[in-house]
């Protein structure tokens, strides 16, 4: 299937391809948790039909109402969720298939579409070790090894998520200063344009 090679613009431009490289993270950490929600409600498709919508839009197809429609069945599945796992887990779901329609607007906001689903991980992993939060720590550390070089250019776009009350908001909020600031993750180089951009010599990549 041929892809798109749309632009989408605002604030400043977003290709296909790096709406698909998002896409494609979100999507990671979301089948990373879906059996936890499968597990509890074996019986509700909707959390796994957005990583499938997800997944077709990486795959080279333009993003259609299937992204939009199953993003939005599945955050209604996480609402009736039984618990905050698997409320996680499938917000998580409708996440990989929103992220295909990231706005580009330099709002913080934006962010959450990007790294919402990786700080959901990070919990997730942290309710299941009974609250432990170094769990959640390694997990952060797990995403930041994850994330590529033309992930955090597209985030570097965004002001800095903003530190919020619930521990999901915390850990995005610290993986998001991590990418922006930290080391390369192991095995990736950053690019020119990143070298240019980080004359102190700080830089990530996935």
């Amino acid at each position: 299937m041929a892809q798109s090679t749309h632009t989408v613009s605002g604030d400043f431009d977003l290709t296909m391809d790096e709406l698909r490289v998002v896409a494609r993270y979100v999507v990671g950490h979301a089948e990373d948790v879906l059996p936890v929600f499968e597990q509890a409600v074996p019986d509700d498709p909707r959390p796994r039909a957005a990583i499938d919508a997800a997944w077709v839009f990486i795959n080279g197809a333009n993003r259609t109402k299937l992204q939009r429609v199953t993003s939005l069945d599945a955050h209604r599945a996480a609402r009736s969720a039984p618990s905050e796992a698997t409320r996680l887990a499938a917000r998580s779901a409708g996440d990989s298939a929103s992220a295909a329609y990231l706005h580009p607007i330099a709002q913080a906001s934006q962010v959450g579409h990007i790294l919402r689903a990786s700080a959901s991980a990070a919990r997730i992993g942290e309710l299941m070790a009974g609250g432990d939060p170094t769990v959640g720590d390694a997990l952060l550390e797990r995403s930041r090894q994850r994330a590529t070089p033309p992930l955090i250019d597209v985030l570097r776009r965004y002001p800095p998520a903003p530190t919020g009350s619930n521990r999901v908001a915390q850990l995005m909020s610290t993986l998001d200063h991590a990418l922006r600031t930290g080391p390369p993750p192991a095995g990736h180089r950053r690019s020119p344009k990143q070298h240019r951009q980080n004359g102190s010599g700080d830089g990530q990549g996935q």
